[in-house]
C-alpha cells in the first residue's frame, strides 16, 4: 500500500527515525557506563529499576516485564543475590509463591549517580506546556508499547 507524503512530512520521518535510534544508542551507552560504575550489568541494572518501580516480583513477573527467558531472569536473580542487591523470600499470603525484593539500604548510594540525569530533564521539562509533555508522553507510551511488541516477537519461539 503506497501512499503519497510530502517531502516535508518525509523529511520529518527520516529525522525521527534518526533521533529516535540516537536516543537509543544514547541510552544503551549511559546504561552501560551507569552499570559499570555499579558493577552491574545493564539487565541486572534494568531489573533493579523494575523492582524499585513496580515492587517485589516473582521470577515469571520479571520475565513478562523484560521478555526474558525463565533460565535467564533465574540467573539474572542468582546474580542479584550473589551481589547482595535482592533477595528471594516466600510469599507472605501464599507460601508456595517466591519473589523477589531488593535490599533499599544497599542501592541507597544508587540514587546520587542519576541525579545530573534527573536535574537535565527536569530542565528540559520547563521548556514545555503540560499540552506538550501530554503528547510527547503519548508518543512515548506508545513507542514503548511497539517496542515491546518487537521484543515478544523476537523471543517468540
Amino acid at each position: 500500500m503506497s501512499r503519497d507524503i510530502s517531502e516535508r512530512r518525509k523529511s520529518l520521518l527520516e529525522a525521527l527515525t534518526t533521533a529516535g535510534r540516537e536516543q537509543s544508542n544514547a541510552a544503551v551507552m549511559y546504561h552501560s557506563a551507569l552499570g559499570e560504575r555499579l558493577g552491574l550489568g545493564m539487565t541486572e541494572e534494568k531489573t533493579l529499576d523494575l523492582l524499585q518501580r513496580l515492587g517485589p516480583l516473582t521470577a515469571g513477573e520479571i520475565g513478562q516485564h523484560t521478555g526474558l527467558a525463565p533460565a535467564t531472569v533465574s540467573g539474572l536473580i542468582d546474580r542479584l543475590e550473589a551481589k547482595q542487591l535482592a533477595r528471594r523470600v516466600r510469599d507472605t499470603k501464599d507460601r508456595r509463591r517466591v519473589i523477589v525484593e531488593i535490599d533499599h539500604a544497599r542501592l541507597a548510594g544508587f540514587a546520587e549517580l542519576f541525579e545530573p540525569f534527573v536535574t537535565r530533564l527536569a530542565e528540559l521539562y520547563d521548556r514545555y506546556t503540560d499540552d506538550e509533555l501530554e503528547l510527547i508522553l503519548d508518543w512515548v507510551t506508545r513507542a514503548t508499547a511497539a517496542q515491546r511488541a518487537a521484543i515478544q516477537e523476537l523471543t517468540e519461539e
